[in-house]
């Protein structure tokens, strides 16, 4: 019976390693795209703000060309991976809510610091992609400011 028991317990053993790496994984995507993409009360949605978030997210070396803030609180956005969101195309998702975002883009000149930044603020869908119910990625392309 002990036997028996030992390639039981090496699967056990095995799933106990990988189980928490690949969550690690997961958590650290889902940190970045919270870092990148989430503020919750912005304080004004100006170009300084832009200017200002881009450089304290590090988003700045070199000047992001364009990057989209979703304000609102996480459980929301989290639930667009769930029950707030529909399949879109190539598996990412679409809110069924609106949120409010302020997208800053890059006004040209170098790619290097000081980057200067355009806001433009909206309330829109946001199109996601989503790893184990987590958002893990801002989908720039699908839906950009006027």
């Amino acid at each position: 019976m002990t036997m028996s028991l030992g390639p039981l317990l090496l699967v056990f053993v095995l799933g106990l390693i990988v189980t928490p790496s690949t969550l690690a994984q997961n958590d650290a995507r889902y940190i970045k795209f919270l870092t990148q993409h989430h503020h919750a009360n912005p304080t004004g949605q100006n170009d300084r703000y832009c200017e200002s978030m881009m450089r304290q997210r590090g988003l700045t070396s070199p000047c992001k060309d364009r990057n989209t803030f979703i304000h609102g609180n996480r459980d929301n956005i989290k639930a667009v991976c769930g029950e707030n969101g529909n399949p879109y195309e190539n598996n990412l998702r679409i809110s069924i809510s609106e949120f409010q975002v302020t997208t800053c883009r890059h006004i040209g000149g170098s790619p290097r610091p000081p980057c200067r930044y355009r806001a433009f603020r909206d309330f829109r869908r946001i199109v996601i992609a989503c790893e184990n119910g987590f958002p893990v990625h801002f989908d720039e392309s699908i839906i950009s400011p006027k």
